[in-house]
């Protein structure tokens, strides 16, 4: 991917597209009646969302990670700790 700037310090950006991802742009510019370029900012936008969102296991357990002071420390490993367990 090659960036070229203008003096107004828009980028440019030159991206390959295989014939099926041609097609889909395509498609979505009849469908939307956008620009290539304000399909590919919308896009961009998409993806960095989804990105923000990602979170650790930690980040969703939250307070209750590290919470339990007491029980086996062997809990996930040890089969026996599981004996019953669905029946």
């Amino acid at each position: 991917m090659v960036m070229c700037y203008s003096h107004r310090m828009k980028a440019f950006i030159h991206a390959r597209l295989s014939e099926e991802e041609r097609a889909v742009l395509a498609d979505l510019r009849s469908a939307t009646g956008r620009t290539d370029s304000e399909i590919v900012r919308r896009g961009l936008q998409l993806v960095a969302q989804e990105a923000r969102q990602q979170q650790s296991a930690l980040a969703v357990a939250g307070g209750s990670a590290g919470r339990f002071k007491k029980g086996p420390r062997d809990l996930s490993m040890n089969r026996k700790h599981l004996e019953g367990f669905g029946e």
